[in-house]
């Protein structure tokens, strides 16, 4: 009996939906902990730990079933495919988040900027602040955020899946 080759798509959607639970785990955890506007640069870290774990492990596992074997190319297409899935899944729950959980947040998040902007540059004027500030506001509209997610969800995926890649690529003898 010959051994199967592992499913690319079932591995990608395990994974995938693997790691948008557990982003939107992390998400809840954060929005109970009041965290969720914050942007603090712990939780991204902590994001992006999480995510090339998942990634990791999900091209390890896929190159186990295959006989030991994963080419490059399998290994970005493992790495960007959980990131497409999770990425949905976050987005969805982002949307979530700022349109019935807690629609507060954007508000909250550009008074937190505001804030920020202030300490940072006290001698900013408020036409300048105003000016940055309306800017702002066009990019944190629940569109903008959803695709602006999706978008880094992806750049974030492809540069793990690059790296990892490198790592767990062990192509078949010719």
């Amino acid at each position: 009996m010959e051994n199967q080759a592992p499913s690319l798509q079932s591995t990608i959607l395990q994974y995938g939906v693997l790691l948008g639970i557990v982003s939107v785990v992390f998400g809840l955890m954060l929005y109970f902990l009041d965290m969720h506007y914050t942007q603090e640069s712990a939780v991204g870290i902590v994001s992006i730990v999480i995510t090339v774990a998942v990634i990791c492990v999900a091209q390890y596992n896929f190159r186990n079933d295959n006989s030991g074997f994963l080419s490059f190319g399998e290994a970005l297409k493992v790495g960007m495919g959980v990131a497409l899935v999770s990425g949905v899944i976050s987005v969805l729950y982002q949307i979530l988040l700022v349109t019935v959980i807690d629609p507060d947040t954007v508000t909250k998040m550009m008074e937190v900027a505001q804030n920020k902007l202030i300490d940072q540059n006290p001698e900013m004027s408020q036409e300048q602040l105003d000016q940055i500030m309306g800017m702002q506001k066009k990019f944190t509209t629940p569109t903008m955020m959803a695709a602006f997610g999706l978008i880094g969800s992806l750049f974030i995926g492809f540069v793990i899946s690059l790296i990892t890649g490198l790592i767990f690529k062990r192509n078949r003898p010719e």
